[in-house]
């Protein structure tokens, strides 16, 4: 049972990562109604930081050898740093349910990152579903309507979709530092604390306003966005990352549109035309498309208790 446990829990992080981010979406939407997003962004970076102070003693042992320090410096500079610069703009203009369907291409763009890096398959399947994806998106955005909380819906979904591509560079430096000497909480603790100092200055140029007044609300959201998200979800899909390869770990982000679509009706009251109801059949058609040779290879990584299970 232990084994089997041991065997389990990278996945239960990595659905525990995928809840939380797709949560994220929400909360920046509620803190942006009343914060600078530059204010925002730094606020949830100094937050998770403190955090990371607490935890200081699991990771102080830490060592980091010359070989790696260009490594850590792409991780850090294409997530926190670039990654939030440009999602941060895109839920300023489109809703938090499109820009978490934008998020379902980050599996297929690791594939495609990794065939070029890494060198691993491309294979006909994934291109074709990456294919389908980017139409259903653009027909997302087109059939986006301007509203008070997204003032331009295409604009701000081809923000999130450069987001992405951070965003799987991202995955793909992380795997390869997983794979050598640092924990997940330790790297996750290096994103915190490199993008409080990345976003800092950002917080003195005349493009960012300042709070003048307190809203509880909002800062609340910021609170949830630096100990959750920040803390909690980059170390779960850290940690899972570690266990298992990073092409089926970045496939639990394609759970990331579900859970932010529902949170997205629920709590801030989002609503999809037909067009765009349409749209999102198509995107998940093509991720389905791009995970079918995955999904058939799948049964020699099943734990052998689950096919004991079965």
């Amino acid at each position: 049972m232990k084994h089997l446990n041991k065997q389990i829990l990278p996945y239960l992080t990595l659905l525990c990562a995928t809840v939380l981010w797709a949560s994220s979406f929400v909360a920046l939407k509620i803190a942006f109604r009343n914060f600078d997003p530059m204010v925002v962004i730094f606020s949830r970076m100094l937050v998770g930081s403190i955090c990371f102070l607490f935890l200081y003693r699991f990771y102080k042992n830490t060592a980091i050898h010359k070989k790696d320090l260009f490594s850590l410096f792409l991780m850090v500079l294409f997530e926190p740093c670039l990654y939030f610069v440009f999602e941060a703009k895109a839920i300023q203009y489109t809703t938090a349910s499109q820009a978490g369907m934008v998020s379902a291409f980050l599996p297929m763009l690791v594939a495609v990152g990794a065939f070029f890096v890494l060198k691993e398959n491309l294979t006909p399947k994934i291109v074709t579903g990456l294919f389908i994806s980017i139409v259903g998106v653009c027909w997302l955005s087109m059939a986006g309507t301007p509203a008070l909380d997204a003032p331009n819906p295409a604009l701000g979904n081809f923000y999130e979709f450069l987001a992405m591509v951070f965003a799987a560079g991202y995955t793909i430096v992380l795997k390869k530092l997983t794979n050598s000497r640092y924990s997940a909480l330790f790297l996750t603790a290096i994103q915190a604390f490199a993008g409080s100092i990345f976003y800092l200055p950002i917080l003195f140029l005349p493009s960012t306003e300042l709070p003048v007044t307190f809203d509880p609300v909002s800062f609340g959201a910021i609170i949830y966005l630096g100990s959750a998200v920040t803390l909690g979800a980059y170390a779960c899909f850290n940690y899972g990352v570690s266990k298992i390869p990073a092409g089926r770990a970045s496939a639990f982000v394609n759970l990331i549109p579900v859970f932010s679509l529902f949170m997205g009706i629920i709590i801030l009251g989002d609503s999809f035309t037909p067009q765009q109801c349409a749209a999102c059949l198509i995107i998940f058609s093509g991720l389905l498309v791009s995970q079918d040779v995955k999904l058939n290879g799948l049964k020699k990584f099943v734990p052998a208790g689950l096919k004991r299970l079965n």
